[in-house]
């Protein structure tokens, strides 16, 4: 009886430290991670801590006055997720448009922006990384492709949130050589520019530190000419391009599970060699499951002549928003579904057909659903070892069989 009060006292102990202490994550991004438009911009924004809002206020120089703060973006939707499920989480965001991972180390935005003063501002559980959209892709195959970059600055991330050491390098020096940094796009004297970093007083190495695997974009690979979005309707639909740089866009994949597999191979190859990384989240591969699976919209995003073609009567989920580069409702829905499984651990199908973001959003029931589906069964997916990490697995166990082998002859 003494032990079970033990244990009952203890269990209310754990529950009582788990409302007291909620757990804190922060979402580094950019467009991708506050959504873009409503819905989803300003989704569950009181509940999440908008840790650029008072920079913006300030200085809104390089933001668009169609993204008004405060934000609640994915996160909000995250947020949802988390209340509904019984969790207790503090949820932040800081984000800017278009940012790379490199801006929000260095924070090149502008001086009013320190992105990443927000990641030392206090102590984190967690935090998920969110690289610009085609930065993490093989030189040439993206206007924005610069994987050297992506590999350094998620690990000087990395370093940050969990050592916090003060630094003062050169990126000449952090990428090896003036050439190699010449060879990101970087110019000699960017290369040779001292960078100080202060200590981050707020470095644990227990915070988990995920990347987000990004999302194949439509207007990478079908053939379209040049839009911009017209933002004198509600929705910011793209409209033709009839600006002297109008023409036809330049593609860079013949396929979306192509431009898939590349964001795949460049997450998982980064994880893979810094240990300090918990994981990726793939977000992009849960995309291309739901295209191959024949969920969503899977073409017909732009017309014979190259034209935008707007949604029609019966079309199938389109998880882009109309850019065909940031992720619509049902994308970033989808998104914030992978991020809570695996953060959490608990799977996505937990939410159910009642689930409530899905409702303030606009997002049927049953569309909400498929949706979970793909996110577990992607989850699932990503629980199974890489061919790469079989093949450590393997040599561990024969190195292990082996070491056994010589101790039992040693004990003979």
């Amino acid at each position: 009886m003494k032990l079970r009060a033990l244990l009952i006292s203890a269990a209310v102990g754990v529950s009582s430290a788990a409302v007291a202490d909620p757990v804190k994550i922060l979402f580094v991004g950019n467009s991708y991670t506050f959504g873009r438009v409503d819905p989803v911009l300003s989704y569950n924004a009181a509940n999440v801590h908008d840790l650029t809002a008072a920079f913006n206020a300030v200085s809104s120089t390089g933001s668009n006055p169609f993204e008004p703060h405060p934000w609640g973006g994915v996160p909000g939707i995250f947020k949802k997720f988390t209340d509904e499920s019984g969790l207790s989480y503090d949820v932040s965001i800081s984000a800017r448009n278009a940012a790379t991972l490199r801006g929000q180390f260095l924070n090149t935005a502008n001086a009013a922006w320190d992105l990443r003063g927000n990641v030392a501002s206090q102590v984190w559980n967690t935090v998920v990384l969110q690289e610009q959209s085609d930065a993490a892709l093989p030189a040439g195959r993206g206007r924005n492709a610069n994987l050297a970059q992506f590999n350094a600055y998620a690990d000087q991330f990395e370093r940050f949130i969990h050592n916090g050491a003060a630094q003062t390098y050169t990126e000449a020096q952090l990428y090896g050589s003036l050439a190699a940094c010449q060879a990101t796009g970087a110019s000699t004297t960017t290369c040779n520019t001292v960078r100080n970093i202060p200590q981050n007083p707020n470095a644990s190495a227990a915070t988990k530190v995920y990347l987000t695997d990004t999302w194949a974009r439509p207007d990478m690979v079908f053939a379209h000419k040049i839009t911009t979005p017209d933002l004198t309707t509600p929705d910011g639909r793209p409209m033709v391009d009839t600006s002297a740089a109008g023409g036809d866009a330049t593609l860079y994949y013949a396929t979306l599970a192509a431009m898939s597999a590349d964001l795949h191979a460049s997450f998982a190859a980064k994880a893979a060699s810094n240990p300090g990384f918990a994981g990726v989240i793939p977000v992009g591969d849960a995309f291309q499951l739901a295209v191959d699976q024949g969920l969503v919209k899977t073409g017909g995003f732009y017309d014979a002549s190259g034209v935008y073609v707007p949604p029609q009567p019966g079309d199938a989920m389109n998880l882009w928003w109309f850019d065909y580069l940031h992720a619509s409702k049902y994308g970033s829905y989808l998104d914030a579904l992978v991020q809570f499984g695996i953060i959490t651990g608990l799977s996505p199908l937990s939410l159910g057909s009642d689930e409530q973001a899905a409702k303030d959003l606009g997002i049927s029931a049953a569309d909400a659903v498929t949706l979970q589906r793909i996110a577990a069964q992607e989850i699932a997916i990503a629980a199974v070892p890489e061919p790469a990490t079989w093949a450590l697995l393997a040599g561990g166990i024969v190195l292990v069989g082996r070491r056994a082998s010589k101790r039992a002859g040693a004990l003979r």
